[in-house]
């Protein structure tokens, strides 16, 4: 049987990877948004495994409100990086310190 620990675990494992994510590859803006929705995605795994080990709906509807926070971030990042790269003609986070409002 599946418990508990088992879904922490797998979301802990998937938090530490995003974290890795983040810290490891500065160059790429789309791996660090991508290791951002892997965070985002183990947080999701909490909220449900504490909802269904709770028998309440309260984390479930929490885990949607994340997933529509989330895809609102991707889609304005990745409009912000398309826009970034037709400017730029590169996505490399060491050229966003030069942007100018």
């Amino acid at each position: 049987m599946i418990g508990l620990t088992h879904y922490l675990a797998v979301a802990a494992i998937l938090f530490t990877l995003g974290v890795l994510g983040i810290f490891l590859n500065r160059r790429n803006i789309i791996l660090m948004l991508m290791a951002i929705e892997l965070i985002l995605l183990s947080v999701n795994l909490n909220l449900v495994a504490f909802s269904a080990f709770l028998g309440d709906l309260t984390g479930q509807v929490f885990a949607m409100f994340v997933l529509t926070v989330a895809a609102a971030e991707a889609a304005i990042g990745l409009a912000i990086l398309v826009i970034f790269f037709r400017r730029r003609g590169s996505i490399a986070v060491d050229d966003v310190n030069r942007m100018r409002g």
